[in-house]
């Protein structure tokens, strides 16, 4: 099986200053807890530069480096990011597997649909650079070949099936990171691969066991290990906890920022869109409010859900300090995309739906109703209102939005219908030529010219009902007022107003 690896150096520290651009270029430093003490776990490059190493001491890089600033590494939130642009890489790979705390193997079947695995490992790092994070990927058949050669090697590398060894053979014995066989190596003065998979096996089996031996046929190419894809969890849900509780907006803010960043990478990855979203902020020391999030469209743009986050948030009034956010997909459905016409405003639909999304979260899903369409051919009675749904099409927002009719055209298809009917037809003071022609109507205290007229389009039916119908139906554009659409009775012979085209 051919994978991929992808480095993340210092992953840690790369995601800090990701979320806090401020730390760019400033001495920091993760910390754990070994046996007691607080230990550098990961460093910033300015932090290394002045000789903080991980494993020293935080008293000691205190004392080496008086300006480092100290932060607590959280595995579960470094599992999390990291899982997080794992489903993001979906769009190129069918499965990823995890290999924390700074990569991850990727399955490179899916590499002739990218222009082969060199074009695959550079698609993978334009993703990577466009969330933030640079690296590393190698692509070779066995799982120790390519992570070797990704941590160690170059920016971009691909070794052919069977040519691991070779690959390898340059590597220093560091390759080997946390063997247990690698201190026999340096024991015996060996400095790289090449020469370790130049001894003989069986004297390495006989001074080193089985340990030196599985080490010794990884540095000659050979490693049976599988391949395990990471199971998608079906809910999709991110949390974080910040390093101080905040009494303010601001810390909140940024947290939110980078929960949405994953939630919206993982959505994109799966390739689904999010329709509703429920937020959790965890109070310190204990409660939780809950703030949910209705969309007006199924959308997975971070931009978008975090400036409809910050309404829901900015007027939040909390007693206590929030220790911790939750941002969990309560329902989501598949992310089509949106296919845009020619002359098409996309900012027009875009704003439309921060406005409805806002509507809904802050008034209520029942606050907002749209039009359902209806299997009656009577024009004022085809559609209803109803509950608002978010539109699940790849049409625009505002397509969406106008009701429609299911009167058939010929082959035609479906005329367009207006955006608003009036309750009921209204009789119009209509002016005929002599040869019967609409010339102009009476409508909202003043006579109008028909400037342009469009139809007739005739229609009938419900012969069966007490109140049949045949009707010759006009677009009108009406001097000062715009488009209309009217019909004539066949009944009585008038003229009726019937809506409105915006």
């Amino acid at each position: 099986m051919r994978r991929a690896y992808l480095h993340l150096p210092r992953f840690a520290a790369q995601r800090r200053v990701l979320e806090q651009p401020a730390l760019g270029g400033q001495p920091f430093a993760l910390t754990e807890e070994v046996r007691g003490q607080r230990r550098i776990a990961c460093a910033s490059s300015a932090a290394l530069r002045a000789g903080v190493q991980p494993g020293m001491t935080l008293t000691a890089a205190s004392a080496l480096l008086p300006t480092l600033q100290p932060f607590t590494l959280c595995e579960e939130d470094e599992w999390r990011a990291l899982r997080a642009l794992g489903e993001a890489l979906l769009v190129l790979a069918p499965g990823f597997q995890l290999c924390p705390p700074d990569g991850m193997w990727l399955d490179a079947s899916a590499a002739p649909l990218a222009g082969g695995e060199a074009g695959l490992a550079e698609r993978v790092l334009q993703l990577c650079a466009e969330r933030g994070y640079r690296g590393g990927v190698a692509v070779a058949s066995e799982a120790f070949t390519a992570r070797a050669l990704a941590r160690h090697g170059g920016r971009v590398q691909t070794v052919e099936a069977g040519q691991g060894g070779r690959a390898l053979a340059p590597l220093p014995l560091s390759a080997l990171e946390e063997h247990p066989a690698r201190a026999a190596f340096v024991a015996l003065g060996l400095s790289t691969l090449g020469e370790v998979a130049a001894l003989p096996a069986g004297a390495v089996a006989a001074r080193g066991g089985a340990q030196a031996l599985r080490a010794h046929a990884l540095c000659r190419g050979a490693d049976d290990t599988p391949f395990v894809a990471e199971a998608l969890e079906e809910v999709v849900e991110e949390r974080l906890s910040l390093d101080f509780p905040a009494e303010s907006f601001e810390p909140v803010q940024f947290a939110l920022k980078t929960l949405l960043d994953r939630l919206c990478a993982r959505l994109g990855g799966r390739r689904r869109a999010a329709v509703r979203l429920r937020f959790e902020l965890l109070l310190d020391p204990s409660g939780r409010a809950v703030l949910p999030l209705t969309l007006a469209r199924p959308s997975a743009q971070a931009r978008l859900l975090l400036d409809l986050a910050r309404h829901r948030f900015e007027n939040l009034r909390l007693e206590r300090p929030v220790a911790g956010l939750v941002a969990r997909v309560e329902e989501d459905c598949e992310d089509p995309g949106q296919q845009l016409s020619l002359g098409d405003g996309p900012q027009g639909d875009a704003a439309l739906e921060v406005v409805l999304s806002r509507l809904a979260s802050t008034l209520g899903e029942g606050a907002l109703f749209s039009a359902a369409v209806q299997p009656v051919h009577r024009p004022e009675q085809a559609y209803s209102p109803c509950a608002f749904r978010p539109p699940r099409a790849a049409r625009g927002l505002l397509a969406d939005l106008l009701p429609t009719s299911p009167l058939p055209l010929g082959e035609g298809g479906v005329q367009e219908r207006p955006s608003r009917l009036v309750a009921s037809p209204t009789p119009l003071d209509a002016e005929l030529g002599p040869d019967g022609e609409l010339r102009s109507a009476r409508l909202q205290g003043a006579r109008r010219r028909v400037v342009a007229l469009t139809g007739p389009e005739r229609l009938s039916g419900e012969w069966w009902a007490p109140a049949p119908y045949s009707r010759d139906y006009y677009r009108l554009h009406l001097e000062g007022l715009g488009p209309v659409w009217v019909f004539r009775d066949a009944a009585d012979g008038r003229f009726y107003l019937q809506g409105f085209f915006d």
